[in-house]
């Protein structure tokens, strides 16, 4: 678990989330903190319609655009925000609550369950952790799909988007299919399935 030694100074930004204008409280030291970045936009805008219930995660939630975005559109679902950063939680929690969406859980990685199983994954990941540490995560949370479930991961292009396609074929095996599902601004969406 993480705690910024950045100083806690909160603020309220407004925001465009699944076609809803929201106002949502960031701080310094949690990824984005003055706006929706880039990546994020361009996953949000891409990824298609997602199931109307079903157990879903936001992997390095943030201050929860991901997991908001979710839970906005499947009021239904169970929405798991996942991230090491204790004020990110706090942040995603906060901004669930003010945007009367109950169904958006926040937990370390050490606190989810074991047999948790999602049905659909969204993430920007963490990327400039290093490859060792993205590795790991992602092998702990994609093989976590349902059958037939699926993952949208938003990569900058110029970070190895391209060349982490291959890698999860790799990892991942048989049974498992991955493909660059979009293209814009500098960033690849890749989808990842389970058979």
């Amino acid at each position: 678990m993480a705690r910024p030694a950045s100083p806690d100074q909160r603020r309220t930004i407004q925001v465009e989330l699944a076609g809803r204008t929201c106002q949502v409280e960031v701080s310094h030291g949690v990824f984005s903190a003055g706006r929706l970045d880039l990546g994020t936009s361009v996953l949000l805008k891409r990824v298609p319609q997602p199931p109307t219930e079903g157990d879903f995660l936001d992997l390095g939630c943030g201050w929860g655009p991901i997991a908001l975005s979710m839970a906005m559109q499947s009021p239904e679902a169970n929405v798991y925000a996942v991230d090491t950063n204790l004020r990110a939680l706090d942040l995603t929690a906060r901004n669930a609550q003010s945007q009367d969406l109950d169904k958006v859980f926040t937990l370390t990685p050490e606190q989810v369950p074991d047999d948790l199983r999602f049905d659909l994954i969204w993430s920007n990941p963490p990327i400039r952790v290093g490859k060792t540490v993205l590795h790991d995560l992602l092998m702990t949370y994609l093989p976590r799909l349902k059958p037939r479930g699926r993952a949208y991961l938003v990569v900058q292009r110029n970070l190895g988007a391209d060349s982490l396609i291959p890698w999860l074929a790799d990892a991942l095996g048989s049974g498992w299919t991955m493909e660059k599902y979009a293209s814009s601004k500098g960033y690849r969406i890749i989808k990842v399935g389970r058979a």
